[in-house]
């Protein structure tokens, strides 16, 4: 097993745990992957159904670009292994996040009909990756969920060649993905995107 999958799990649970205790990631929920190696496809994912806040790193699997488990690990990943890789493929992602936050949640069913949600004029907007001013309009897409896998990750390539500027998109009463050129930068994205959702779910009820 390579140094680099070693560093990538310990990273991934790391990361794992903290978004949990900020209840982001409850239960069994969420999913989190990082790129071993590019060329052939290689990325270190998390165990289908384990509790992210037990998370360890034996949970984390190796798989392929089609999203099966290879050597040295075993395991069935995350159901939703192959949106990672329609992501990375995508955006040339270093990693992905996928959280479910009772915010992102809402306003995803707040936002269904308009299948997305715009975020403008906020300072934090300047923590996503390229944006320099807090002027910027950050448009989220919404995607309608499904439980086919295969359908759903085509989808999701069809929503970033559609809007090749976005930083995340969120599945419609599910949650929030969004990613990086590394672990660091997808939490950060992660932490700015949820700020935003919360500010925006709160407003809501101060009208």
């Amino acid at each position: 097993m390579s140094d680099i999958f070693r560093h990538l799990s310990t990273e991934l649970v790391q990361t794992a745990i903290g978004l949990h205790r900020r209840g982001w990631l409850l239960g069994t929920s969420g999913n989190l992957s990082a790129v071993v190696t590019a060329d052939p496809l290689r990325m270190a994912i998390t165990r289908s159904g384990i509790d992210k806040g037990e998370l360890t790193a034996a949970d984390i699997l190796l798989i392929d670009d089609q999203s099966r488990s290879v050597p040295p690990t075993s395991g069935k990943p995350s159901d939703e292994s192959s949106l990672h890789v329609a992501i990375v493929e995508c955006r040339g992602a270093g990693a992905v996040l996928h959280t479910h936050s009772v915010w992102s949640t809402l306003l995803s069913d707040l936002h269904h009909s308009e299948r997305g949600l715009a975020i403008e004029g906020f300072e934090m907007l300047k923590g996503l990756s390229g944006v320099k001013t807090h002027l910027h309009r950050e448009w989220i897409p919404i995607i309608e969920n499904s439980q086919d896998m295969p359908e759903l990750a085509q989808k999701v390539k069809e929503t970033l060649a559609e809007f090749p500027a976005c930083h995340a998109l969120v599945l419609h009463r599910h949650g929030l993905y969004t990613w990086g050129r590394d672990l660091k930068e997808a939490k950060r994205h992660v932490e700015i995107l949820e700020f935003l959702f919360e500010v925006l779910g709160r407003t809501r009820t101060l009208r």
